[in-house]
């Protein structure tokens, strides 16, 4: 992954663990994904602290130069928040869709 994505999906990683988000992961999609270079994953533990992660995160996502093409005022707060920066997609999801959707297994194909 190059540098400055890994040093930004770190950055990420550090704000969401810093606000209380739980089994935080950066995922490397490299070289078999033709359109991210990485997810972040964390769990959240209810649809407030989803809504609440989700809005404050886009001041750290403009602190760190990234431009996001999903940008809504209002989550939806459904159990599951994508956040599309290009080369580093976030992932905010409850518990339940984690572990329903198993992302990290999904893709482990490709870190190997």
């Amino acid at each position: 992954m190059d540098d400055i994505v890994l040093e930004r999906a770190e950055a990420i990683a550090k704000f969401l663990e810093d606000h209380r988000c739980i089994d935080v992961t950066v995922v490397d999609l490299r070289p078999g994904c033709s359109w991210t270079d990485c997810f972040v994953i964390a769990t959240v533990t209810s649809n407030a602290h989803l809504k609440g992660v989700a809005h404050q995160m886009w001041g750290e996502l403009n602190e760190l130069g990234l431009e996001v093409a999903n940008r809504h005022k209002n989550p939806q707060g459904e159990g599951w928040e994508l956040i599309d920066c290009g080369s580093i997609i976030i992932h905010l999801m409850n518990s339940e869709m984690r572990e329903f959707y198993a992302l990290e297994r999904l893709w482990q194909r490709l870190e190997d």
